[in-house]
């Protein structure tokens, strides 16, 4: 998933007085760009009810744009952004010894923006983000001698335009339009201390019929472009059964135009984050991960750091 925050961004060369490019850029909505890290391939105490709740803090003084260079439309963004997480996962197996589950994510996204020159970006405060409904199946661990080699699942997550949306704003706590977001998570125990994880997703936008007015004017649908983003991490385990830490990070790319009125505008974005991160284990039923990520390569899109809680229970 996901941070809950959609940046409508035009290109700065429009507001400059430059005529080559369109300033259609259709922004991608909110994704998962540094929320979940290590040990994310299965669930950590198997089937049951599980809820998580995320708090995610984004922080950036520059929107870059497709050059990489600052465009100078941004001051300084704070984005504060609440996931509460419902899980259930089955012990019913249904395809090729897969275990199906339902995964249910409701966002809180407060915004605060400083506009740069001119002064175009304001933002909507906070609000209800858009909620993300998903299907999954879950395989069992591969077991080896000294415990799980891979364990891995895939979801089917639809985002669904229920956030708070003002076509006068340009960031708004929702993005009003529908996203389908399948992904597949695995880890791979290289040794039984050391793990490999990853989420790799593929991100499809439909149409927002209701595009904001201030930099679509006279404009009757925008659709964001396709993507491919992923979240991976590798972790060591330093106390037994109580401590990883390592690594984490996070990289987004758009594959496909964002299109305005069905017309590719050119525009796609890009960014890395990468930084380090832990889990500890208090038992095997309550967890707490910590993540920090600092962001490089954006294009398209402001560049800062990100900081991410994350409490997981099993019921």
């Amino acid at each position: 998933m996901t941070s809950s925050i959609r940046l409508l961004l035009i290109a700065a060369v429009v507001f400059a007085g430059s005529s080559n490019r369109a300033a259609d850029a259709q922004s991608l909505p909110p994704v998962n760009l540094g929320f979940t890290s290590f040990l994310d391939g299965g669930p950590p105490a198997g089937p049951g009810f599980y809820f998580q709740q995320y708090l995610q803090y984004w922080s950036a003084d520059d929107l870059l744009d497709e050059d990489g260079n600052d465009s100078g439309l941004v001051d300084d963004l704070d984005v504060w952004i609440s996931l509460s997480q419902f899980i259930y996962q089955s012990d019913q197996p249904i395809l090729f010894g897969g275990k199906w589950g339902i995964d249910l994510i409701i966002p809180v996204v407060s915004l605060d923006v400083d506009p740069g020159t001119p002064p175009i970006i304001d933002d909507n405060n906070q609000g209800l983000g858009d909620i993300l409904l998903g299907p999954f199946i879950q395989w069992d661990p591969i077991m080896g001698e000294n415990g799980p080699v891979f364990m891995h699942r895939i979801e089917l997550q639809t985002t669904f335009p229920t956030g708070k949306y003002d076509d006068d704003r340009v960031l708004n706590p929702g993005s009003n339009h529908y996203t389908f977001n399948p992904y597949w998570a695995a880890t791979w125990w290289i040794f039984p201390q050391w793990s490999v994880t990853w989420r790799l997703h593929y991100l499809w936008n439909s149409e927002n019929d209701d595009p904001n007015t201030t930099l679509f004017p006279m404009v009757g649908d925008v659709q964001p472009g396709q993507a491919i983003h992923i979240n991976f991490a590798s972790s060591l385990e330093l106390i037994p059964k109580r401590l990883h830490a390592g690594v984490n990070g996070y990289y987004l790319e758009q594959i496909t135009d964002s299109k305005v009125d069905g017309s590719d505008s050119g525009y796609r974005e890009k960014v890395l984050g990468i930084g380090p991160g832990g889990v500890w284990h208090f038992s095997a039923d309550d967890h707490i991960f910590i993540n920090l990520y600092f962001e490089t390569a954006a294009e398209n899109r402001p560049e800062g750091f990100r900081l991410t809680l994350r409490w997981t229970h099993h019921f």
